[in-house]
């Protein structure tokens, strides 16, 4: 693990020096007036070596966190397993999370736990890498304009490669960061889209492999050793968030062939997660934590994405992601460079405060819950009500909308950077930008369910 941590007590004096110092010339612009003074101002936040960690460390490195009377030590943390332990067992107040691990440890899937979130941290910023040998495969069947491929790159290209693998007795497998990440989520839906059965889970029969009737082997791989991984030959693809992709291109390894932005357009990705005591026994320092975070969010969006390249400085920092300038500026400055030399500008890849990015959507937990139940992971069919009562208890918009109004009377944000809460409910219009056309509408769960060919539906049961 590495650690970013002056003393507290030393970041105590040197806040008091300065304010002492220079008050008259720099004021704090931030007092948080409306809300109360943290019940508890000493923190630790875990996060993942991913670029997606970066409202954590702009809110530390631009003071955000101070600014509120937080004094806040950021730790990367070895895997997403030891992450949620840590904020389940109090060594954590919070962390950079996947959005499905508060969803999972609260119905008990996994570790039972009430893990709950007032905040989401991004949209988009994954990608599925294929090897180099898989995309030479792969790529006389994909149509082309101009000598470069056409985009997005459907799984139906990979099926005719999995045939080959098959009758020469090879298995394909791929690797994911966590069975009930969003990344795994992505991979399965690409690969069902295209007619490729990624496998069903069984909990209730002790099978959490994941590898029921699979036709494409998933298995679990930390982001950080996706790469590696992959070179040693152990995987064929992955699906993982930036960096990790980029670095298969720079090495020469592997080839995105799609983004999650082209799987699902402004698809909700990490989440911050925290205790639901935690919220309860410390409320005011919640929502102080949310605001520090809302407004790392926003400057990390300014002006066209204008602070990126400063982002990037930060992030390729030992003690956050770890990775070169290059390699992390590659996705994050607005392109994405899929085989080298073809990149190509998307400048909506990472998202943190656009499109209200950051409010946490009941709809969005819904949508993750039914990917649970369409393979396998909820194992019994649940009425709309109950997708609706579990979202309610993991996701806080009434925190996120407090912090929000209180960073608005304060002049610091506009009303027009929030939805409107005097109409908002929580679910987002119908969303039908998905690479398969079907259409997402959060308040008819399991009608949405009924759509895919493949997956889990109904009274379903394995």
């Amino acid at each position: 693990m590495s650690n970013l941590q002056i003393p507290s007590a030393v970041r105590r004096l040197l806040l008091t020096v300065a304010c002492t110092l220079f008050s008259a010339l720099a004021p704090i612009a931030v007092t948080a007036g409306t809300v109360g003074e943290p019940e508890k101002d000493e923190l630790k936040f875990g996060f993942i070596k991913l670029t997606d960690m970066a409202p954590l460390a702009i809110a530390y490195e631009k003071g955000y966190f101070e600014d509120e009377g937080l004094y806040v030590t950021l730790e990367a943390q070895a895997n997403w397993k030891v992450l949620l332990d840590g904020v389940i067992d109090g060594q954590l107040d919070g962390a950079h999370m996947l959005a499905g691990q508060p969803l999972a440890a609260t119905i008990g899937y996994g570790t039972k736990a009430h893990i709950v979130t007032p905040f989401s941290m991004d949209l988009n910023g994954n990608a599925i890498t294929v090897s180099a040998e898989v995309w030479e495969a792969m790529k006389p069947l994909v149509p082309h304009e101009n000598g470069k491929p056409v985009h997005p790159v459907k799984a139906d290209y990979l099926k005719p490669v999995l045939k080959q693998y098959a009758d020469a007795g090879r298995p394909f497998r791929m690797g994911t960061v966590f069975p009930v990440s969003t990344h795994n989520y992505e991979l399965r839906y690409w690969l069902a889209a295209g007619g490729i059965h990624p496998g069903y889970y069984a909990p209730h029969k002790g099978d959490t492999s994941g590898l029921l009737n699979a036709e494409a082997l998933l298995s679990v791989t930390p982001p950080p050793q996706m790469p590696a991984t992959l070179e040693a030959g152990t995987i064929d693809g992955y699906c993982v968030g930036e960096p990790w992709n980029q670095q298969a291109v720079i090495k020469g390894i592997g080839v995105p062939v799609i983004t999650d932005y082209e799987i699902w357009k402004n698809n909700p990705e990490k989440v911050f997660g925290m205790s639901r005591a935690f919220t309860e026994n410390y409320p005011n320092t919640t929502v102080r934590v949310v605001r520090a975070l809302l407004r790392a969010a926003k400057w990390l969006d300014d002006n066209n994405n204008a602070n990126r390249p400063e982002a990037v400085e930060i992030l390729s920092r030992s003690e956050y992601v770890g990775a070169d300038y290059k390699v992390i500026a590659n996705s994050m400055t607005g392109t994405f460079e899929y085989e080298k030399g073809d990149k190509r500008e998307v400048s909506d890849f990472n998202v943190f405060f656009r499109y209200f990015a950051t409010y946490p959507y009941y709809s969005d937990a819904v949508w993750y819950l039914t990917q649970m139940r369409r393979w396998g992971q909820i194992p019994e069919p649940q009425s709309d009500d109950w997708y609706f009562e579990v979202a309610k208890s993991v996701y806080l918009p009434d925190i996120y909308q407090q912090a929000a109004q209180s960073l608005i009377e304060e002049g610091v944000m506009s009303a027009s950077d929030f939805p409107d809460f005097a109409s908002e409910t929580g679910f987002r219009e119908a969303q039908s930008e998905f690479i398969d056309g079907m259409v997402f509408d959060g308040t008819t769960p399991n009608a949405y369910l009924e759509q895919f060919p493949i997956g889990l539906k109904g009274d379903d049961v394995l």
